[in-house]
């Protein structure tokens, strides 16, 4: 299988230096192992630590419950929900999944346009920080939703994304990617959506590539 692969860079938060890394487009055997042998033990042991120390099960990771294996075998040979992970000191460190066709856009000015929108996106346990002082790499989800933003302009939607955030992730969507905040969908279990115009897809890979 042959896999293509994106030279990116993460940032090393302990050094604070930036790190090569590997976007790949797809997500391969390979990283459904580390999720099962590296991120799901992580995980647990992390909640084991919020548990002792009084923490909220509000507070905890909201995607704790996702099976990556299960939604991979769902979507697995249809060219409409392409893969993305990426890998860095040998372990796999962020996936996403993302549709290219049930979905339009729903902004005043692109209303019924196509986008990519983005069905799952997770990063590694030790990459966040409500789990880890300090994570270990930081600029992951960022990233991911760039992959999304180019797979929209390759597409022509003309950078085009949009998606349902977990709440945890709300500001990120918001503050980092720059996305307009459309309100809680009470047919996404009241998740909020929020969604990328081409114009705010070229500030924020702008804003990628100024750093």
């Amino acid at each position: 299988m042959t896999v293509e692969v994106t030279e990116v860079h993460l940032m090393d938060v302990a050094s604070g230096e930036s790190v090569a890394a590997e976007l790949w487009h797809v997500i391969t055997e390979e990283q459904l192992a580390d999720w099962e042998g590296e991120w799901v033990p992580e995980l647990f042991r992390a909640m084991q630590r919020l548990r002792r120390a009084g923490v909220e099960r509000a507070h905890w990771p909201q995607s704790r419950h996702w099976d990556w294996r299960r939604k991979v075998a769902a979507l697995q040979g249809m060219l409409a929900n392409p893969g993305f992970s990426i890998v860095c000191d040998g372990a796999t460190q962020g996936m996403m999944i993302v549709d290219t066709v049930k979905h339009r856009g729903r902004l005043d000015g692109q209303q019924g346009q196509h986008l990519v929108y983005v069905e799952f996106v997770e990063n590694a346990p030790w990459n966040r920080a409500e789990l880890f002082d300090p994570p270990r790499y930081r600029g992951v989800g960022s990233i991911l939703i760039r992959a999304a933003v180019a797979l929209s302009e390759e597409l022509e939607f003309h950078g085009r994304i949009g998606l349902h955030s977990l709440p945890q992730a709300n500001g990120f969507y918001a503050n980092t990617c720059g996305m307009t905040d459309l309100g809680a969908d009470p047919d996404h279990e009241g998740l909020r959506y929020f969604e990328m115009t081409p114009e705010d897809a070229q500030a924020f890979i702008a804003k990628g590539r100024s750093k």
